[in-house]
């Protein structure tokens, strides 16, 4: 079993949170009709940051510094433990999505819903919330390794500008289709903009992660 393998499961059954896999239950969220569902990923995340504040607590990154490991393979892991939290979680929203877009759309309470609908504009917009706790908080956290309140906080405050965006474009005139509970070319754009805003956004927080990481003396 390589060192990279190590690290990993060490995120996953150690270092790791009760509450982080708890939380990905919010993924169900997407049920709910006449509510923001977007605070599903934001909830999602909060479980994320519960490990990131049981690690800081138990020492974890001093104690990992002194692994014959890179300190570079160190913020991998945690990447890729983060990554793969908030994929669970999309294609837990994804399956529900379709549920409701294929045999609920027609069925109140969701067909007059007027907040989001569990639709493929919202699989977007969940992409954009975990980018930018990707970028925002992971990013801050690893110029430090060990703040971790202002850079959720940080987040908090873009989560909330995102579902805020999220949950006004469809009351403005001719975006009125991102909320339509069936398929509509418009709510494919939104989650095209997602995947290139989460792809793009995880891969330069992690560059910049790394760099940040390597020039702190633990």
């Amino acid at each position: 079993m390589t060192k990279k393998t190590l690290l990993l499961k060490k995120e996953m059954f150690l270092t790791a949170s009760p509450r982080t896999y708890i939380f990905i239950a919010f993924s169900l969220m997407a049920m709910i009709p006449q509510y923001p569902i977007l605070l599903g990923a934001f909830f999602i995340c909060l479980g994320i940051f519960g490990s990131f504040q049981a690690g800081r607590e138990a020492g974890d990154l001093f104690y990992t510094a002194m692994l014959p490991v890179a300190k570079r393979d160190v913020v991998k892991s945690k990447f890729i433990f983060t990554v793969a939290i908030q994929m669970i979680s999309w294609i837990i929203m994804l399956a529900i999505s379709l549920i409701r877009m294929i045999f609920l759309s027609d069925v109140e309470p969701y067909s007059i819903n007027t907040l989001m609908n569990a639709n493929i504009a919202y699989l977007g917009w969940n992409l954009i919330i975990f980018a930018a706790f990707n970028t925002v908080f992971l990013g801050k956290f690893f110029k430090t390794a060990y703040k971790i309140g202002i850079p959720f906080l940080l987040f908090g405050i873009c989560a909330t500008l995102i579902i805020s965006l999220g949950e006004s474009l469809h009351f403005f005139p001719g975006l009125e289709t991102l909320n339509d509970t069936h398929f509509q070319v418009s709510q494919l754009y939104v989650l095209c903009a997602g995947i290139v805003i989460y792809i793009a956004g995880t891969l330069g927080s992690l560059a910049v992660s790394i760099r940040r990481f390597e020039k702190i003396d633990l």
